[in-house]
């Protein structure tokens, strides 16, 4: 029960990663807040955790908002009593927005939905951390936030690479009071949201790039995201870990 009695949030924590990390955060006696747009999604994430004994809520948010962030923290802490970890695992990909990789509309979205919602998390959650003996926060880059690509917009690179930065820069200024920030960086993962043919075939020329020879899955970027979540990692802030079969180790 690596964390038992602690209280997290987890965004974009009804499908995908985000709900990988919400049942395997619950497993560990975590009490979880699951964030996230899709309500009928999010519910099942809910009960499924309620029914293997696990604490969660579901909560309808828009990580973009900033009156849905603080509603979102009221939320959890009414229910739970406090804040002790945040995941900011929220964000839309550059390969599902257009095809148009200038597209300035697509541009303002990943920068919206995969930085400032970021910097929003940071800015509501932090009060409530600092009434703890020390809170835990894993935002989710991308290897696209290290390396370029070229098949996604580049507002995806550069609003990932910015998750990164962020993520050091609050690690250093709030190091001092007990909060740790750290990143993951995820690299191939199912499933694929851009079924276009040539998509498909970039996708395989990526995966023809990876040390290991295969895509990664769910749960391997989730375990990575509870050890940095949990006391193991005390002493661990600032750093980036790539979930990705050795991909930027190139």
């Amino acid at each position: 029960m690596r964390l038992k009695g602690k209280v997290a949030i987890v965004t974009g924590g009804a499908h995908g990663m985000g709900a990988s990390e919400c049942k395997l955060f619950a497993s560990e006696g975590a009490r979880v807040t699951i964030a996230d747009l899709r309500e009928e999604d999010g519910r099942k994430i809910e009960a499924e955790i309620s029914e293997t004994g696990g604490e969660a809520m579901f909560v309808q948010m828009d990580v973009t908002s900033e009156q849905d962030w603080t509603r979102t923290i009221s939320q959890t802490v009414t229910r739970f009593g406090k804040l002790d970890i945040l995941i900011n695992n929220a964000g839309v990909t550059g390969s599902a927005l257009t095809s148009d990789l200038l597209d300035l509309d697509a541009w303002d979205r990943l920068m919206e939905v995969n930085s400032r919602s970021i910097f929003l998390g940071l800015k509501a959650a932090l009060p409530e951390l600092r009434k703890g003996d020390g809170g835990s926060v894993v935002n989710i880059s991308s290897v696209a936030g290290i390396v370029g690509l070229d098949f996604t917009h580049p507002g995806y690179n550069a609003s990932k690479g910015a998750v990164r930065i962020l993520t050091k820069t609050a690690a250093v200024q709030y190091a001092r009071e007990g909060i740790r920030f750290n990143a993951v960086f995820p690299g191939m993962l199912p499933p694929m949201l851009n079924q276009s043919q040539g998509f498909i075939q970039q996708r395989q020329e990526m995966l023809d790039t990876i040390p290991m020879g295969r895509e990664g899955r769910q749960v391997e970027v989730a375990n990575a995201v509870l050890f940095l979540a949990s006391d193991e990692a005390s002493y661990i802030t600032g750093a980036e870990i790539a979930v990705d079969g050795g991909f930027t180790a190139r």
